[in-house]
């Protein structure tokens, strides 16, 4: 990874223009989605910061679609993601992890080519002990016919991705991307209000030290994927442990071993066999920021990125991160 080093100063903004003007024919609109969010982003970091001053921790006393308990800052962060991109004619529909049915543009605003995918707040159940949290999206080609975006058009695969990324909430807001030119990282300035590149082509490590999985649910494990997890930690004698660091946030420990290096795993198991992780909102967008910055993202057999979804809120097994390391996991799975 390299870091910026230089003393010009690069806002995601320009960064964005920069990038667009170097594919001629390009029509500003995939350049406007991404600035639209990240002012969502800003928007939610704000709230997110404010937290344990307003009332906006807690639950609030419903579900969403996955039987989840919302947390308060789970409908705020989707309400803003949904005001701020409605209305400035560049997508055609939008879907998110919190709400079943696809998302329409409302008939008052104009369409666009665009389908948004979203997590807007990955992580809320920890957002009580002040624990990092994010916002995972993706954005797809409408590919049906007519103006309104279609249920069809998010259920392509993730190799469909013409754009995706994360933000996270922690010590530092920090948002990262990619159309599918490599990965960009960019910090907020909370005095600028701006984010301003700090992270340009990021490379993870071919090897990695940290890996990040839920151990408590080891007997619900297969026994491949207790022989894996094994490995990993150097139990069976064949490879130096590595650190294990979960922190319950996918996009946290994501972040943190794109960074760093190494393994976020979750496996099915007998509770959960179709696993648990959404496909369209939080696997899907990161895979494809991990195969751009060099790593690799399966679900055990194949590759992620190559899953057809059948369902908005589909869920899938993952093992996602450095390359070398998530090689392993495909052979003692595959082989068993």
């Amino acid at each position: 990874m390299v870091r910026n080093t230089s003393t010009s100063v690069v806002t995601i903004e320009r960064f964005i223009i920069e990038q667009e003007r170097r594919h001629a024919g390009a029509s500003g609109t995939l350049s406007g989605v991404l600035s639209d969010i990240a002012l969502a982003a800003k928007m939610i970091a704000n709230k997110v910061r404010s937290a344990g001053l307003a009332d906006v921790l807690g639950s609030a006393d419903q579900e969403n679609v996955q039987g989840e308990t919302q947390q308060k800052l789970d409908i705020i962060a989707n309400d803003t993601i949904v005001k701020a991109m409605d209305h400035g004619g560049r997508l055609c529909a939008m879907a998110s992890e919190e709400v079943e049915e696809l998302i329409p543009i409302p008939d008052k605003f104009r369409t666009g080519p665009y389908v948004l995918l979203f997590d807007p707040l990955d992580g809320s159940s920890n957002i009580d002990v002040n624990v990092p949290v994010g916002t995972i999206f993706s954005l797809v080609t409408k590919t049906s016919a007519g103006q309104r975006g279609q249920v069809s058009d998010a259920l392509q695969p993730g190799t469909a991705q013409v754009a995706a990324g994360y933000v996270i909430y922690g010590s530092s807001t920090m948002l990262v991307y990619t159309t599918g030119h490599g990965v960009h990282g960019f910090t907020l300035d909370p005095l600028l209000g701006e984010f301003l590149l700090s992270h340009p082509d990021i490379k993870i490590p071919e090897h990695g030290r940290y890996l990040s999985v839920n151990e408590s649910y080891e007997q619900h494990w297969t026994p491949q994927v207790r022989s894996l997890i094994q490995r990993y930690r150097g139990l069976d004698g064949k490879r130096a442990a590595m650190n294990v660091r979960y922190v319950g946030s996918m996009v946290a420990d994501f972040h943190r071993n794109l960074l760093g290096g190494g393994v976020f795993a979750y496996p099915a198991n007998a509770k959960s066999p179709q696993g648990k992780l959404r496909l369209l909102y939080e696997c899907n967008p990161l895979a494809f920021v991990c195969e751009q910055a060099g790593g690799a993202a399966i679900d055990g057999r194949g590759r992620i990125l190559e899953i057809q979804p059948t369902a908005l809120h589909q869920r899938t097994p993952i093992y996602i991160g450095s390359r070398a390391d998530v090689e392993i996991a495909r052979e003692l799975l595959t082989n068993g």
